[in-house]
């Protein structure tokens, strides 16, 4: 019986075959449609900007993961310092509540510090930055921002703001060793990357990514596709246009700042629909996240943002 069943099987799928061609050859194929209508980047909420480092009621990630999906966010980009637990199974809870709510964990915001002398200081960073990817892993978020660090010589964050990123070379050093030791700490987490899918995105920011020449010495030198670029449209405080494009062919991820109410430390005034036809001609479809980092209630703020946002980062 299994060989007539067999044999009725084959006969039938040959008969459907010739059926098949007989119809391509007299029937006409079938139109394909396309459709040419502009599509929105899909925009996430950085958990950083409700937080802020310093409003303690939304330190709960999972408050906002709820909010996230309230306002009608597509994703949520996960803080890591602002996680009240580092254990595996928590942010196995984290990832279901995302999940339950609709939301993909786009994103992952790790810091770490490469630009110190001491090599010891440097494998400790490595190795932070390590479990930071496998946590990245864990929550099914593919992308991680990373940063170079800073050089430690400014007396806070807000110092530094003051002097618009800008910070002294400690005595004795130059910023040819730093960019040694960052690009060597960068290759030495390669392997995690690529074993756990999570690319890393260095974010233009202070230290030795406060410039598009550093962000590219760093993302070239490396040369690996697990290393791009989390190009952060509010980091370069001065003629921002043509430095975010020279990034731009990099880009794994898109943070994207609003200030209403005035910037926590400074305010740019963008112009947010150049920047999305500048994506544009990068072919760039990946997220956009949005860190709100004004002194309005981010309840207002927010929604706010992301309408902006929705109309500005439009694909054709």
């Amino acid at each position: 019986m299994a060989e007539t069943r067999r044999g009725f099987l084959v006969a039938a799928a040959a008969a459907s075959g010739v059926a098949l061609a007989a119809t391509r050859v007299v029937g006409a194929e079938p139109e394909l449609k396309t459709t040419t209508a502009p599509q929105a980047l899909r925009v996430g909420l950085a958990t950083y900007s409700l937080w802020q480092f310093r409003n303690p009621d939304y330190r709960s990630v999972e408050k906002c993961i709820d909010l996230a999906a309230e306002w009608g966010f597509d994703g949520a980009d996960i803080l890591q310092v602002q996680l009240e637990h580092d254990d595996f199974p928590y942010l196995q809870q984290l990832k279901r509540r995302a999940f339950t709510q609709g939301l993909d964990l786009h994103g992952f915001s790790a810091h770490q510090n490469f630009l110190v002398a001491d090599p010891t200081k440097r494998r400790a960073n490595v190795e932070h930055t390590i479990f930071c990817l496998e946590q990245a892993y864990a929550l099914g978020s593919p992308s991680m921002r990373v940063q170079t660090g800073t050089w430690g010589t400014s007396k806070d964050f807000d110092d530094l703001m003051a002097h618009r990123g800008i910070e002294p070379t400690p005595e004795g050093r130059t910023d040819e060793e730093g960019f040694k030791w960052v690009i060597d700490c960068f290759q030495k987490c390669l392997p995690t990357a690529e074993k756990c899918g999570v690319t890393m995105g260095l974010e233009n920011h202070w230290g030795l990514g406060r410039t598009p020449e550093g962000v590219l010495r760093i993302v070239e030198g490396v040369n690996s596709p697990w290393l791009r670029v989390t190009c952060d449209i509010g980091n370069f405080l001065e003629d921002p246009y043509d430095k975010l494009d020279a990034i731009a062919k990099y880009a794994t991820l898109v943070h994207a700042k609003t200030y209403y109410g005035g910037g926590l430390w400074y305010t740019l005034d963008l112009d947010y629909a150049r920047i999305g036809a500048m994506l544009r001609e990068h072919k760039y479809h990946g997220y956009v996240t949005l860190e709100f980092e004004g002194k309005e209630d981010p309840r207002i703020a927010v929604p706010k943002s992301l309408e902006v946002l929705r109309s500005a980062f439009v694909m054709a």
